[in-house]
């Protein structure tokens, strides 16, 4: 068994791949907030292959965390030299593993926050990166507005804070690098948002005009915001994640990244102080990124949420168990084609036919052990964001929702806290006490769950809506989700 490190990697199995570039050569030109496994899995490792060519080794990254489970990252990277395995996984069974390099430096906020500011500062620093999931934005989905009376924004905002958001970090170096007359960085969001850069260009512009209004006018007018998707399934690293790959490959590694072997990712080529040759690795560069995140959030995202919580409540586990049930197949084909796909716009060199058998074949690879209770995990960000827009357009333009309306009811039902045996359900959520009280209290109240503008906007007074939603958790509540499936399919999906 071989520690992970970089003095260890000559002495690595030959079938782990490892840096073919002098770690030592490493610049750094990214601070990334928000290290998971989804970053690592990603944009670290699309750079990484770009070094891997003997290019870009001046765009080497820092990651940042900032909240308190991001302890566990400082230390697990800390101990490896910032390094760590990743192993894609291929429905046949192959895999590939490697050692990733491209990330040189990490940083725990709390433990020194001038550090941070000092290496955003930095002026070879051109690109700041974000994963922060769709609940780290801070706005209200269904106005769009910034929520400056979140605490710890709140607490930002103050005169002389010291910065503790991402919000606070980013607004205080670009105050920094103004003065010194130093170029503003390319804020670049890697979340499944719609228009994540035009969105994180309103929420970091909207908190900069709140702490000084001169630095927000010239933020808008200096900063860019680049739009992109990004696209890999990349589950949750778990101890027999660790294990295989000890045994497998003799690597101790404190935190790996297993993940499926698709990757995409759609980037708006907006980036006037440079960028990594990202284009050379795979990268699609585009001038409208709109078709290509649409196409993701709206087939490959509410379909996730179209399993998550009906397969969960019929007692799957896993997102291939769920994909292996042809009643699951069925439906979600038939959302996608029914009532996701006629929301989209034409998508330049994809066939979105093959596009959504290839989610089907993608969520059904038993190799990365998806979760259910991953998919269902901050619903309260992810269906307001996701599929919420896919419903307001089709009520907008005639056409069905009801399959949305499953899929909207069945997360109430899930809310409930148990599943269809009895079972108490783990729910997740940053909201998670007021979705678990608005679910509890339909019994009084059918349409308690959808009366929560924040969440919902005002679908609770769409007749349109509420009828096949009320039908659909009637059908839940008495008779379980496998009935409810198989009342839509001999319903035609309609």
């Amino acid at each position: 068994m071989t520690r992970l490190n970089a003095a260890n990697l000559s002495s690595l199995n030959d079938t782990v791949a490892v840096p073919g570039y002098d770690l030592a050569q490493r610049r750094i030109g990214i601070v990334h907030f928000g290290v998971g496994g989804f970053h690592r899995a990603h944009q670290a490792m699309y750079l990484d292959r770009l070094m891997n060519a003997g290019k870009d080794l001046d765009w080497a990254i820092c990651g940042v965390g900032l909240m308190p489970h991001d302890q566990r990252m400082r230390d697990a990277l800390a101990d490896q030299d910032g390094l760590y395995t990743l192993v894609d996984k291929a429905p046949d069974g192959s895999r590939n593993a490697r050692v990733i390099g491209s990330i040189a430096r990490y940083l725990y906020a709390p433990d020194d926050p001038e550090a941070v500011l000092a290496q955003l500062v930095d002026p070879d620093v051109r690109i700041v990166s974000l994963t922060v999931t769709e609940g780290g934005y801070n706005y209200n989905a269904a106005t769009g507005e910034f929520n400056a009376s979140t605490p710890a924004v709140a607490a930002d905002l103050a005169d002389g804070a010291v910065p503790a958001t991402t919000f606070g970090f980013v607004t205080e170096a670009l105050r920094r690098r103004r003065e010194a007359g130093t170029v503003p960085f390319t804020i670049m969001s890697c979340d499944n948002i719609q228009g994540n850069g035009h969105l994180a260009a309103r929420v970091f512009s909207a908190f900069a005009t709140l702490k000084d209004p001169e630095l927000g006018a010239w933020m808008i007018k200096n900063v860019p915001f680049p739009n992109c998707m990004v696209d890999r399934i990349t589950p949750v690293t778990t101890d027999a994640d660790r294990a295989a790959i000890a045994g497998e490959y003799g690597v101790q590694d404190a935190w790996p990244v297993v993940c499926e072997d698709f990757v995409q990712w759609v980037l708006e080529d907006k980036f006037p102080t440079g960028r990594p040759d990202w284009g050379s690795v795979g990268v699609q560069l585009v001038d409208d990124v709109e078709p290509y995140e649409l196409m993701k959030l709206r087939l490959l995202n509410c379909s996730h949420q179209g399993i998550a919580y009906l397969g969960y409540l019929a007692g799957y586990r896993f997102a291939h168990e769920a994909c292996g049930d042809p009643l699951f197949i069925d439906f979600l084909l038939a959302y996608m084609e029914r009532e996701a796909t006629p929301t989209l716009r034409p998508v330049p060199g994809i066939d979105l036919d093959a596009y959504r058998h290839q989610l089907i074949e993608r969520f059904a690879n038993e190799q990365i052990q998806d979760t259910l209770a991953r998919l269902a995990a901050e619903s309260s960000d992810r269906i307001p964001t996701w599929l919420v827009p896919v419903i307001r357009a089709n009520l907008s333009d005639g056409g069905s929702v009801r399959l949305s309306a499953a899929i909207v009811a069945s997360w109430a039902r899930y809310a409930r806290g148990t599943d269809e045996a009895g079972a108490p359900i783990a729910v997740v959520d940053r909201l998670r006490d007021r979705v678990m009280a608005a679910a509890a209290a339909q019994d009084e109240d059918p349409l308690a769950f959808l009366r929560d503008p924040e969440l919902f906007g005002d679908l609770a007074e769409r007749g349109e809506f509420t009828k096949p939603y009320l039908e659909g958790l009637a059908i839940l509540d008495d008779d379980g989700a496998l009935t409810l499936l198989r009342t839509l399919r001999e319903d035609g999906w309609q």
